[in-house]
């Protein structure tokens, strides 16, 4: 028996790498472990096969790998004498079948998105009430039944510009390339929508076409796409400007509702004519509170306080004027009646006299005998004028007469 397993071991081991085509059936995949092991089950024939392969391999499948995928993987195979057993280590696994084709689009979602093509910034807003909305789909289909009858329904005046074409298959693509074409150029169309029911990936496949991606951002007309159910999601979702779950939902993304637009309006209505009113009702508050103020009711009050305190302060101030001008009236009185009996005026009236001794132009007076020897030329100033005079001798105080005094000439001046 160990012979026979040897031998066996031996002629597997020189078999080369080989491709192995087949169904998944078992996953077993424990964290923490260096090898993950498969059950490779034939779709046509009840056989299955052992594979292991590293973890790193399931977990960076560009596309989730499961139970049921259809894959072919590459790989050696090896027989364990001990057990008896036969495994295929795999270093390669690659998804065939709808497997290969979400691979593709996955590659091609990766190098738009790489392009900025998928960037959220690019996305144009859809008008809230369209005036004409084009509607590609295919003819008699459900989804173009769904779309016109909840738009119609929602608001009765939209018009559709719609256009039929494949929506599947080879002649899918450029059908409604030129139906997008025409729908763009058209200046009357404001938003078109890509419409079609479910189906399985084979048949959504035409909407993730590059070419037809590339023309949807391309468009200046904002562009909905509605493609299949919810789980449904083909490129044309991701690049348009708005991704709508199912036809009856674009339309309803598209069209506004009437009636909820109209209770919208009576709401708004209501509430704005309410916020009126009580503006109305706060502004005419503020202002009775504004005319009951003191200031308001009676506003020539204050002036007329002003007025009387004003009036009362102008005669205080006249008093103290006029006594103040009374007071200093009469002390310039006084002084000037000092003034007057000490002055030479008042001395001269009370018979006193002024003489002046008389040289050329120059006049000096006589204090002393001595100003006035004997033949001066004098000036006698009385009270009421002044007297020329000669002086013909002097006298002192007190002693005798030490000389004559001669009067050449009197006269009043």
């Amino acid at each position: 028996m160990r012979s026979v397993s040897m031998k066996v071991a031996q002629w597997i081991d020189r078999l080369g790498t080989i491709w192995v085509e087949g169904q998944l059936t078992q996953i077993n995949l424990r964290p923490g472990t260096r090898t993950a092991f498969l059950v490779l089950r034939d779709p046509a024939a009840d056989m299955s096969l052992s594979v292991t392969c590293d973890p790193a391999l399931l977990r960076n499948a560009p596309v989730p790998l499961q139970e049921g995928s259809r894959v072919v993987v590459y790989g050696k195979l090896s027989f364990f004498p001990g057990r008896g057993t036969l495994s295929l280590r795999v270093t390669e696994i690659r998804p065939v079948g709808v497997g290969d084709l979400l691979v593709r689009i996955e590659r091609l979602k990766a190098l738009l998105d790489a392009e900025g093509l998928l960037d959220p910034r690019l996305k144009r807003p859809i008008p809230f009430l369209p005036g004409t909305v084009g509607l590609i789909t295919g003819r008699g289909s459900a989804a173009e039944h769904d779309v016109l009858s909840v738009a119609r329904s929602r608001w009765p005046a939209v018009r559709f510009e719609v256009r039929n074409t494949a929506v599947q298959g080879p002649s899918a693509v450029p059908q409604i390339l030129d139906a997008l074409t025409a729908l763009d150029r058209d200046p009357g169309v404001e938003v078109i929508v890509l419409a079609r029911g479910g189906g399985s990936v084979e048949d959504l496949l035409p909407f993730s076409d590059e070419t037809l991606c590339r023309a949807i951002v391309a468009a200046t007309t904002p562009i909905v796409s509605a493609i299949g159910h919810e789980p449904d999601s083909p490129l044309s979702d991701l690049v348009a400007d708005l991704r709508a779950a199912t036809p009856t939902d674009a339309a309803k993304r598209v069209v506004p509702d009437a009636a909820a637009e109209t209770a919208l309006v009576r709401e708004l209505r209501a509430r704005s004519a309410s916020a009126l009113r009580g503006w109305v009702r706060r502004e005419a508050a503020a202002l009775a509170q504004l005319r009951s103020r003191p200031v308001l009711a009676d506003p020539l009050r204050d002036l007329t306080h002003r007025h009387d305190e004003v009036e009362r302060l102008r005669t205080a101030a006249r008093r103290s004027i006029e006594s103040l001008v009374r007071g200093e009236t009469t002390a310039g009185g006084h002084l000037r009646r000092q003034l007057t009996a000490v002055g030479p005026a008042a001395t001269l009236a009370r018979g006193y006299a002024v003489v002046q001794r008389v040289a050329g132009t120059d006049r000096q007076v006589v204090r002393e005998i001595e100003d006035a020897p004997a033949g001066s030329q004098l000036r006698i100033r009385v009270r009421d004028g002044a007297i020329s005079a000669a002086a013909l001798g002097t006298t002192p105080l007190g002693g005798g007469p030490a000389g004559k005094t001669r009067t050449d000439e009197s006269e009043r001046t």
